[in-house]
């Protein structure tokens, strides 16, 4: 069946020319590997993300796992971090040889609930690690306390909330480091993997640049055990291309996001509140009481879903040695949310085709 909507488009579209340049100046300089676009593509998204240093990775997992390590992070320490994400916001906490331990969500909000990750506090937690998921920030004002009083480090997921803000703050920026994905689908996506760290910290830039590089100080001089992840030159072209274009991009889905919020209004589908107006709309999810007849009727009309996520992290078979999570909300979510169509190429007439088909499904 043709999609009459699809659920999201990686053709590039208004960037496309700036893309092809990127690449073409990359091929034709013949230098792949931690060379000028990398040195060039650093001070530019710490600088659009409001933090002092950043630093090219290969993957978002990575970007995590690193920031936990260069903090001293690892076996025998505890990470409080949300259960509802990705899988690989708590794999990256295992990475670092760390134990990810899970704090239940705020219904509304739908990222770790302050005062869970308050109630599972051990002598062992060293780092709260809240999720911006769906680029909805988290209560960072509350985390920064709560961390300030049990004298915890911060590392935030911010893999898909590139340039939210909190309180009018970047996020990225209330804790020791930021985390950041620019896996194709992100709001800022490369046409491959990658990921950075964003810090305000010299040391913890200094440290990061070192892990990433195999723990080199210089060629062939490995001074600790590190890894080999590092945001290639053509990524790095690609992104610089399109940082530039952020400020629209970011502006069409809060626009597309207020528009389906108006249209869906008694829908009968549930649409979780706009907690900060520094949402950035990564995703747009619903909760639906019956999701499978729901994505159904959906796709039925050529309209494209997806479930971001259906088991909650706990729950997988990958972490199924660790003590059980009472995470009830999370249960909940993953058990009801869906997500819709939106991305910044997504047209005003293709949004009301989603709504008004939404409408329909939920009045059968």
């Amino acid at each position: 069946m043709t999609m009459r909507v699809p659920f999201m488009s990686l053709t590039p579209g208004p960037d496309a020319p700036a893309v092809r340049e990127a690449i073409a100046r990359v091929i034709d300089r013949g230098w792949f590997i931690l060379g000028p676009e990398l040195d060039a593509f650093e001070p530019e998204f710490a600088a659009a993300c409001g933090a002092a240093h950043a630093v090219g990775v290969g993957t978002g997992t990575d970007a995590l796992a690193l920031a936990l390590r260069a903090l001293g992070i690892g076996p025998g320490d505890e990470v409080i971090t949300a259960p509802l994400s990705a899988a690989y916001s708590a794999l990256a906490i295992a990475m670092a040889g760390a134990t990810p331990v899970f704090a239940d969500i705020d219904p509304d909000r739908l990222t770790m609930d302050p005062r869970a990750a308050e109630a599972v506090i051990t002598s062992r937690t060293a780092a709260l690690m809240p999720v911006h998921i769906y680029g909805q920030p988290a209560d960072m004002v509350a985390f920064e306390s709560l961390a300030s009083r049990h004298n915890l480090a911060i590392v935030e997921d911010a893999c898909q909330a590139h340039f939210a803000t909190c309180d009018g703050r970047p996020v990225g920026t209330f804790g020791a480091a930021g985390a950041f994905s620019f896996y194709p689908t992100k709001n800022l996506g490369a046409l491959g993997d990658g990921g950075a760290i964003i810090t305000s910290d010299a040391r913890l830039a200094d440290r990061l640049k070192r892990l990433r590089n195999g723990g080199q100080t210089d060629r062939y001089r490995h001074v600790e055990f590190g890894v080999n992840s590092r945001l290639d030159e053509m990524q790095a072209a690609i992104l610089r291309a399109r940082l530039p274009f952020m400020p629209a991009w970011t502006a069409r889905r809060r626009a597309l996001a207020a528009t389906y919020r108006g249209a869906l209004t008694g829908a009968g589908v549930t649409v979780p509140p706009e907690a900060d107006s520094g949402h950035v709309y990564h995703l747009f999810p619903i909760l639906s009481a019956d999701r499978t007849a729901f994505m159904a009727r959906l796709g039925a009309e050529g309209i494209g879903t997806l479930i971001h996520y259906p088991i909650p992290i706990p729950r997988q078979l990958a972490f199924a040695d660790l003590p059980p999570a009472d995470c009830p909300v999370a249960d909940r979510i993953c058990a009801a949310v869906c997500s819709l169509p939106l991305h910044p190429h997504l047209g005003d007439a293709d949004l009301q085709i989603v709504a008004a088909a939404v409408r329909s499904a939920c009045s059968d």
